[in-house]
């Protein structure tokens, strides 16, 4: 039996994903002048606060997408007892997030594949290295 699940969203907060930009130096000298007149603390407060306002700007088309495609938006985390679970009950979990999937380093790539049916993830995926090889396959 193939069952799609959703577990609720649980944010933490200090999860956060490093990013590289590479900006014109006119946009660069401008980012640095707002900085030195104040308006931010440094040149990662200004780029976070401009992504922040262009995700709310955009919020209604991506609550209605991660409705549609049935995501989870935040943090979806996997536990060994969780995916027990879900192999007991003859179920097959598709991991589908727009944030953070984390499966517990307890888990074996054994029991990630008996009990994950597909991966999909838009942000970032934290698993061991074992059970990433093994998902390897079943990323979507």
């Amino acid at each position: 039996m193939t069952t799609t699940r959703s577990l609720e969203a649980r944010p933490r907060v200090g999860d956060s994903e490093k990013m590289t930009i590479n900006l014109g130096v006119v946009d660069l000298g401008q980012v640095d002048l707002l900085v030195q007149e104040g308006f931010y603390s440094n040149r990662s407060d200004l780029v976070r606060t401009a992504v922040r306002n262009l995700l709310t700007l955009h919020g209604d088309t991506v609550r209605q997408t991660v409705a549609r495609r049935t995501l989870t938006l935040g943090l979806q985390h996997l536990t060994r007892a969780e995916l027990e679970r879900a192999v007991a009950a003859g179920e097959r979990l598709r991991v589908r997030v727009v944030g953070l999937a984390r499966i517990d380093d307890d888990v074996t790539p054994e029991l990630a594949l008996a009990a994950i049916e597909a991966v999909s993830v838009l942000g970032a995926f934290h698993a061991s290295p074992a059970v990433r090889r093994a998902l390897a396959g079943r990323m979507v």
